[in-house]
């Protein structure tokens, strides 16, 4: 198939893609304008640097949504600690030596390449357009200069597409770029002769281009070649209908979390900002009502005679305004009754309401003196249950699929360590260390706690009560849940050294004892044996 014949094929599936986005458009238009007012720009085009602020008369909505971002930022990929273990599937190469070394060393590498990145400010903006849009997509690709680049797209570029599994695996996304940016990043031949000729006349011009990446159906899984690969990258330049460039990936290059999703749609999610609409458009649509009566109130319509009055009123401090004394013809305030408690109650009302939506009662703990320690562990398991859900889509959809994908490109950029090959062919697996997930884990550690306290009284009746209990294997457990680093823990064969050296040392103690206590008794009996010794002679 011809280069313009396969362009034009892709296309179609764009129109196709697009047409059945549109039903989301106008929710995710009215969402933008009243909760991310910078990227208001869905359905309609906006200038840089224009203002997007006009609809918007309480910010409740829009703190809620950056409380909410930054909470699952802080919760999940905190920057400022490791928040994520590698594992093996095979349960005894985690406690063999050589290995647990091997995945400290590749743990720590991967977490050091996600801090030298852009990872945090792009998936802190992630986490913004999952609460508000309820989709997030995020490009991850190797950096120039090393390492790996991400990059946020906003949901108004991408048209989303689901394999069978309810996966997505195709992105199409529409973009503009300047065609002197275009020409340095595809080369001035490949842009086709129509945008040459803008290129020569005017370099700053934006055009848009279309990159598709899709499941290559046919390839040959033998070569390694970018045509070959099973991921396919297509650039296209829509008005001439060619491809520009083609390459392909690895794996798939995009993240695409949904916050949470229908199973009756397709390819995009809902979102906090979507429960919270119709209340924050209410309460925006009351503030402006409660502005203008608190206006009326401070600066009052008047009321003016109509009888010959000429003067002009001043409204200023301290302004003078004569009437005619011995007559009512003086100004005078109109009493409106603009003092409405009921709607300041209303509006309270609608601004809990968008906060529940966020979550925030559950995010601020509201910890104060008459809070117990008790009470605030209590608080935080709740948060953590009432955002388990969201955990485990987002690890599903987000976090797994986007440490795969940096661990395959530093694979590649030789920056990961072979492993010994007693571990090569072993399958990794990927333990989420977060706060968030470390939280969810504590109530197994206190609930293994809680059994010691039951069984502790029990044993000073039967010493075998703990016989039911695998010492060994609870203790690696709750190693294994707290998240303990390799570097602070001993591998089999040092326990097994260190037992044995104790074992001896108590066999050797226990024949000191022994010793110690013949001695002693021999001590004692000498006397007597001296007494019956002196008798006899």
């Amino acid at each position: 198939m011809a280069s313009d014949d396969r362009a034009a094929v892709l296309l179609k599936r764009l129109d196709k893609l697009a047409e059945q986005r549109s039903t989301w458009e106008h929710h995710w238009q009215q969402i933008a304008e009243y909760i991310v007012p910078r990227k208001a720009d869905v359905t309609k085009s906006r200038s840089a640097g224009d203002k997007r602020m006009e609809l918007i008369y309480d910010g409740t909505a829009i703190h809620a949504a950056e409380m909410l971002s930054a909470s699952l930022h802080g919760m999940l990929t905190n920057p400022s600690m490791a928040w994520f273990d590698l594992a093996f599937v095979e349960e005894e190469l985690n406690t063999d030596d050589e290995a647990k070394e091997y995945l400290e060393g590749v743990t720590q590498i991967m977490q050091r390449e996600f801090q030298r990145s852009n990872h945090a400010e792009q998936v802190h903006e992630l986490y913004h357009d999952l609460i508000t849009f309820g989709t997030g997509v995020m490009f991850i690709e190797n950096a120039p200069e090393g390492g790996v680049r991400f990059a946020t797209r906003h949901i108004s570029e991408c048209y989303l597409a689901e394999d069978e599994y309810g996966r997505v695996d195709t992105v199409f996304r529409k973009f503009k770029l300047s065609l002197r940016a275009a020409a340095i990043q595809f080369g001035e031949d490949a842009l086709g002769d129509k945008l040459v000729r803008k290129l020569e006349r005017n370099p700053y011009e934006e055009v848009t281009f279309v990159h598709v990446v899709m499941p290559r159906d046919e390839r040959d899984a033998q070569k390694i070649d970018s045509g070959n690969k099973p991921f396919a990258s297509i650039y296209i330049e829509p008005t001439q209908k060619i491809i520009i460039r083609e390459g392909g990936f690895d794996e798939f290059p995009y993240v695409c979390p949904r916050f949470l999703k229908a199973s009756f749609e397709q390819g995009y999610g809902r979102s906090p900002a979507m429960t919270a609409l119709p209340d924050t458009m209410m309460i925006n649509a009351m503030s402006k009502v409660t502005i203008t009566a608190a206006q009326k109130q401070v600066d009052p319509p008047l009321m003016v005679p109509d009888d010959g009055f000429m003067l002009p009123i001043k409204t200023k401090p301290a302004g003078l305004n004569f009437y005619r004394s011995g007559t009512r013809d003086r100004i005078e305030p109109l009493q409106i009754g603009a003092n409405n408690p009921l709607g300041l109650n209303l509006e309270e009302q609608r601004r809990q309401a968008i906060r529940s939506a966020f979550y925030v009662d559950q995010l601020v703990l509201g910890a104060g003196p008459q809070m117990t320690a008790t009470e605030v562990v209590q608080r935080t398991e709740e948060k953590m249950r009432l955002l388990g859900p969201v955990l485990g889509r987002l690890q599903a959809e987000l976090l797994q699929p986007m440490i795969e994908r940096v661990f395959a490109l530093l694979i590649r950029q030789g920056k990961i360590p072979e492993a010994p090959e007693t571990i090569e062919q072993e399958s990794l697996d990927i333990e989420y260390v977060s706060p968030l997930a470390k939280a969810q884990k504590q109530s197994d550690v206190q609930g293994i706690m809680r059994l010691f306290e039951l069984l502790s009284p029990l044993a000073g009746i039967d010493p075998g009560v703990f016989d039911h209990l695998d010492t060994d294997g609870l203790v690696r457990y709750m190693l294994r849940t707290l998240s303990i680093p390799a570097s602070v823990t001993k591998g089999e064969g040092e326990i097994a050294r260190d037992r044995q050296v104790r074992q001896e040392q108590q066999a050797q103690q226990q024949e000191l004892n022994e010793a110690t206590q013949t001695a002693e008794a021999l001590g004692s009996v000498a006397p007597a044996i001296k007494v019956l010794q002196g008798g006899g002679q």
